[in-house]
């Protein structure tokens, strides 16, 4: 009879068999899949789609659930008090079944903000190469959260992302912050960590905000308004890939070491008409002050006969803004932009016996262009290393008008708190660790009130009301000033010691682990094991020291100053840093007129003492109030530094 049957409904039988089964599978978030920690001693709460009117049957741990699927295909289990372990497997079945395997149940963390909270462990390779290497295969997991906004909704899924293991093979990749939090975590306790880690470089506070929570906020507020038009958003791309393009177009244009003619790279090269400058060092102190475009540098180097043919690496710091290098006329690699260190690998067979050329294009769209000082500059091949500091020719390619960078759409008002946090939101974990402040550090004034309304917020949006929230104050950073004076950066850390207001919050102070050419410090490890020890106490609850010294109040006595502070952990002491000696640094007094002098201080029967011989009568007293105070050295005898601050609030 099937030959009589009409065709036109066959296929429509075929159709609705085929898309009713694709509706009715088992769907569930990302971060419900292999390798997933589950948070010990929590309510946690396992959710999925399928078809409505489904039975949804799961086993774990030897127990069986099931539930039936809401008018709009949801579903969800509840489980309560798991106990720390694995790797285990958990099973769904329904119209079709899904296994889950490698699941822990142990700890989640949050790791969130801008890049310092991103940096990856191959970036701090220089410090972490042995430990790298002895990695081994310890029980903590790992996902990244994949880098996008969304101004218009909440979403409810992450569009990517996956569970991997901390291991030799992708330990480089992994966050160097979040890896050493989670290490000593995992260590402590002796139970699986897992760590969401939804960052972004260069996001300001106000981008993990939602939109409810920035009504608080209306510059904020009617920012995100505006770039919820996606025509808008569209019109500002297009014009920056436009204008940016043209400028690099008319930069390779009117570069004549880029024409068939000259080719500025090649090794054999006439350098008449060629400058020498002493590098590294930037180009306002090198006579180019104010130059934008291109400049080329090139470095002759006699080799012995050992480097004929090696591989090597050539380490070349960091550039400002961007660079293409060649050796002996070979292309090696190029950075687009002056944030990553320039570690390039020279392949076989390009370096020679004698004569080599190395050739540097360096490209700055605006600002102060140059080779970063007291950075590495070398070349090194199986042992031998080889300086490249010092005489460089130089010649300018093209000379420019400044450019404006691309708009940071991706970096307004709410949209990362909708596409990278709300995703999150029906996951059960431990806490936040949280590196940010950079981004905000122009503008310091609002930065308290954003980072209070935020904890609160998330703490509402989790459910979890004592969520712990740990933070990172700002490192040093910049060149350091011999004389006292303002700083936006001294300024966002006090509004970050005041964010300590909130509820269940610890901060790691940071201020002697930063570099002062360098707003990415590759010291990730003592900053991670310190935001462990505030866990440890705020998390866990442990009494143990976790927080350096804190100003509490000041007495005047005469011509002194007489500070006291909490968190003194068995007394302050002046620790050495360098070649600064053991006496207190990075005081400043002030009197009535508001003018401040360096000070001496000193520790004096648990407090410390201030004064200055210009200062008859102290109203005001200021520790470590700058951009990089390198020389502070103020910390309890647990080893952790105090937080800079101010008495006044001029």
């Amino acid at each position: 009879m099937m030959k009589y049957f009409p065709r036109h409904l066959l296929f429509l039988i075929i159709f609705v068999t085929f898309h009713g089964v694709a509706a009715a599978q088992i769907e569930l978030p990302r971060l419900v899949s292999d390798g997933m920690v589950l948070q010990r001693d929590a309510d946690v709460v396992i959710r999925g789609t399928s078809s409505p009117g489904q039975t949804i049957r799961m086993e774990f741990l030897g127990s069986h659930y099931q539930t039936e699927t809401d008018a709009e295909g949801g579903w969800s289990f509840e489980l309560r008090d798991l106990s720390p372990g694995g790797p285990y497997e958990i099973l769904f079945t329904g119209p079709d079944s899904v296994r889950v395997r490698d699941v822990w149940i142990g700890d989640v963390w949050v790791g969130s903000g801008q890049s310092n909270m991103e940096l990856p462990m191959y970036r701090a390779e220089p410090l972490y190469r042995e430990e790298m290497e002895q990695v081994g295969n310890p029980p903590i997991r790992y996902f990244e959260v994949p880098k996008t906004y969304d101004f218009n909704t909440e979403r409810n899924e992450l569009e990517g992302g996956a569970w991997q293991p901390v291991n030799r093979d992708t330990i480089e990749g992994i966050s160097a912050l979040a890896y050493f939090f989670s290490r000593s975590i995992q260590e402590t306790y002796d139970v699986p960590v897992g760590i969401i880690l939804s960052a972004l470089g260069g996001s300001p506070a106000e981008a993990w905000l939602s939109e409810e929570a920035l009504k608080s906020f209306p510059d904020y507020y009617e920012e995100m308004q505006r770039f919820k038009k996606e025509d808008l958003i569209t019109e500002i791309e297009s014009d920056d890939r436009q204008r940016i393009g043209e400028w690099y177009r008319e930069l390779n244009e009117k570069d004549p070491g880029l024409s068939s003619s000259g080719n500025w790279y090649q090794k054999e090269l006439s350098e008449d008409g060629w400058a020498s400058m002493e590098l590294p060092g930037y180009w306002k102190d090198r006579g180019l002050e104010g130059l934008n475009g291109s400049v080329w540098f090139r470095k002759h180097l006699d080799l012995p006969e050992r480097w004929q043919g090696r591989a090597a690496r050539l380490e070349l710091g960091r550039l400002v803004d961007a660079d293409s290098v060649f050796v002996n006329g070979t292309f090696i690699g190029r950075t687009t932009y002056q944030y990553p260190p320039r570690w390039y690998q020279v392949p076989e067979g390009v370096l020679r016996e004698g004569k080599n050329v190395i050739a540097v294009r360096v490209i700055t769209e605006s600002g102060n262009g140059g080779f970063v000082p007291d950075k590495p500059y070398e070349l090194t091949a199986e042992g031998d290393t080889l300086d490249l500091k010092g005489a460089w020719h130089y010649r300018v390619g093209s000379e420019m008008e400044p450019l404006q960078g691309a708009t940071a759409v991706r970096w307004k008002p709410g949209g990362l708190y909708n596409a990278m946090i709300h995703p999150l939101l029906g996951y059960s974990i431990k806490g936040v660790i949280w590196y940010q402040g950079e981004s905000n550090a122009d503008r310091p004034d609002d930065y308290r009130e954003l980072m209070l309304t935020l904890i609160e917020q998330w703490q509402r949006d989790w459910n979890q009301p004592d969520l712990p929230f740990l933070f990172v104050q700002l490192a040093n950073y910049m060149e350091p000033r011999t004389e006292p004076v303002e700083s936006s950066w001294a300024r966002l850390r006090e509004a970050q010691l005041q964010t300590l207001e909130a509820d269940h919050t610890a901060m790691a102070v940071a201020i002697d682990l930063g570099e002062w050419n360098d707003i990415h410090p590759l010291n990730k490890k003592d900053v991670g094991e310190r935001l462990a020890l505030a866990a440890r106490h705020t998390a866990y609850g442990e009494e143990i020291p976790y927080s350096g010294p804190q100003f509490e109040a000041m007495e005047v006595e005469r011509n002194r100053a007489v500070l006291s502070f909490s968190h003194r952990e068995g007394g302050r002491v002046a620790k050495e840093r360098g070649d600064h000696g053991p006496a207190l640094h990075e005081f400043i007094i002030a009197g009535a007129d508001r003018v401040f002098y360096r000070a001496n201080a000193t520790i004096e029967g648990g407090k410390v003492v201030v004064w200055s011989e210009e200062v008859d009568h102290p109203v005001a007293v200021r520790y470590a109030w700058a951009d990089n105070p390198h020389k502070a050295n103020l910390y309890n005898r647990a080893g952790l530094p105090a937080s800079p601050f101010r008495t006044d609030g001029w």
